[in-house]
């Protein structure tokens, strides 16, 4: 525990917040802008002189639900509440479960693509979003239900969902799968959604168990992907991704590698959605016949729209 930045930081926080930010009517009387100590202590249910103590560098090691309740009551960005949990000698709190609506921000961002396939996935690689033309490359990947929904566990339990990659690239995929996982695994420890799907795919995969003994860790930020697509062959493709500020969700941009790429996703798109077995496959074709089919609409930008219309991303919402 390092009392002494603890005492400072919790002061500037205090300072720094305008009574209006938290409802407090602020007189004309009063002697800071900041919040006092006993509309601290107010906001967090605790004691005054236990706020006092803390700010002293005179405590105890506050407890993780007091500093929970400080963390609220000063309105603490998740990053300031991190720091605040880490200078009280305390791991930082997991964050909490992902939001399985895609952020307006990362879906204004993939409606302006265009013409470059985009999606966005959560930290556990569920596609929340895509654009028409992700949807033309890869087919679409937002009806999944279940484990089904993360890309690892169609990895190592279907063999049909590795059909539109080469064969050389199967080994490389599979290892960044897991190191993906294993860095999710870390940053949210005792999250039942990631220690479940790792338990099942434990279970389930004998390469997933061997490549996790492995201990590799390693966020998927950037690589390059070569697609087989029935109708235009092999796609090489570089993809780029942005990471949410609290790492929940990720826009993954995909740019032709050459030439080449950028000849056959233009013929893509003149040629359309092509059906294309791949072994998941339920109801629907998962390139669908035509146009992208509608998974949902979210509120936001895209309410209302149809899925594929007019370059309109296919959105699920949880």
């Amino acid at each position: 525990m390092q009392r002494e930045q603890l005492a400072d930081f919790l002061r500037r926080r205090r300072e720094a917040i305008r009574p209006a930010e938290v409802g407090v009517v602020a007189g004309p009387r009063r002697r800071t802008a900041g919040l006092c100590r006993e509309e601290v202590a107010a906001l967090a249910g605790m004691s005054v002189d236990y706020v006092v103590r803390l700010e002293q560098g005179r405590s105890s090691q506050p407890s993780t639900q007091l500093l929970g309740a400080l963390a609220r009551a000063l309105r603490l960005s998740d990053d300031e509440r991190d720091h605040l949990f880490l200078l009280a000698g305390h791991r930082p709190p997991p964050a909490d479960g992902v939001a399985r609506q895609a952020r307006a921000g990362l879906l204004r961002m993939l409606d302006l693509l265009g013409d470059n396939p985009a999606l966005v996935i959560s930290d556990l690689g569920e596609v929340l979003a895509q654009n028409r033309a992700s949807v033309l490359l890869a087919g679409d990947h937002t009806g999944f239900s279940g484990d089904r929904r993360y890309v690892a566990h169609r990895w190592f339990t279907d063999p049909g969902a590795r059909t539109a990659d080469v064969p050389q690239e199967w080994e490389r995929h599979a290892r960044q799968h897991v190191a993906d996982l294993r860095a999710v695994a870390g940053r949210r420890p005792g999250d039942p959604v990631v220690s479940g799907l790792v338990e099942r795919l434990l279970a389930a995969s004998a390469d997933f168990r061997r490549y996790w003994s492995e201990h590799e860790v390693a966020v998927r930020r950037a690589d390059r992907k070569t697609f087989v697509h029935p109708r235009v062959g092999r796609v090489v493709v570089d993809c780029e991704t942005l990471v949410t500020p609290d790492q929940g969700q990720r826009l993954v941009v995909l740019t032709p590698a050459d030439d080449e790429a950028r000849e056959r996703l233009a013929l893509l798109r003149v040629l359309g959605t092509e059906e294309f077995p791949t072994g998941v496959q339920d109801a629907a074709s998962r390139w669908g016949s035509g146009r992208p089919r509608r998974i949902g609409v979210v509120n936001g930008p895209f309410g209302g729209a149809r899925a594929g219309e007019a370059g309109r991303p296919v959105v699920r919402r949880g």
